[in-house]
């Protein structure tokens, strides 16, 4: 059946489609796998159940467009619209900005930081001759980034089960945090870039080594595995996590 809609976007419906957009963006700067089909469905399966498929999909073109006009990189796949309306523009444009995608991540730094190997294009051995010279001033750049709100009471509640043991190698807490308690970091297992949720069955407790390894570790996705078995409260998600 023919849906007969309103051609005008609401804002609600406006800031579904962005959300859904830096949501892939951000899997598809971590590599991560997503179906742009399968979530355009979604949507229009939930909040955006008004609109058609090629409605869906012009929107994000149009939020291409927008990200390509602000110097940024759009995601692969979705080709700028050529045409967009300047109060549609303007909403998107306030909506990026509201989600912090202009701001300074000092996180994206810290991931950079991580995975030295991946900035030497070409590796010599003039590096294992003598030092390299180096930046007295390094550039800052502008990193693109989503943050989420998370539950404190979540967060509170898995560090209280872990009790200063890791749940992923069963390991104390490497050392104590400048509150006084046993350092743990909670790690959502399917990430939230993946619409994983915020929920106790969704978070573990990990030592840094431990996290680390689930995020940069040749056998990060079996280790990620292997938490389900070893933290019994966890329960695998998929996108129809409500």
């Amino acid at each position: 059946m023919t849906k007969k809609v309103s051609t005008l976007w609401t804002d609600v419906e406006l800031e579904v489609a962005v959300d859904a957009y830096l949501n892939m963006r951000e899997m598809e700067n971590n590599s991560l796998p997503f179906n742009k089909a399968d979530i355009g469905l979604k949507l229009r399966n939930g909040a955006l159940t008004a609109r058609t498929k090629s409605a869906v999909e012009l929107r994000m073109r149009n939020i291409s467009s927008v990200m390509n006009e602000l110097g940024l990189r759009p995601i692969t796949g979705y080709v700028p619209a050529a045409n967009v309306g300047a109060n549609v523009s303007g909403k998107i444009e306030k909506m990026l900005n509201n989600k912090g995608v202009f701001r300074l991540e000092s996180l994206a730094a810290q991931a950079s930081d991580a995975l030295p190997h991946l900035k030497v294009e070409e590796k010599s051995e003039h590096y294992l001759e003598s030092p390299p010279t180096g930046v007295r001033h390094p550039k800052q750049s502008i990193a693109p980034a989503i943050t989420y709100v998370r539950d404190e009471k979540v967060r509170e509640w898995v560090l209280k089960q872990a009790n200063g043991t890791c749940e992923g190698c069963g390991h104390a807490a490497p050392f104590l945090g400048v509150d006084g308690k046993p350092f743990l970091e909670v790690h959502h297992v399917r990430p939230l870039a993946q619409m994983g949720s915020d929920r106790v069955e969704n978070a573990a407790a990990l030592c840094p080594n431990c996290h680390r390894r689930c995020h940069l570790a040749a056998d990060g996705k079996a280790f990620t595995e292997s938490l389900y078995i070893r933290v019994k409260r966890l329960k695998e998600e998929h996108f129809d996590v409500v």
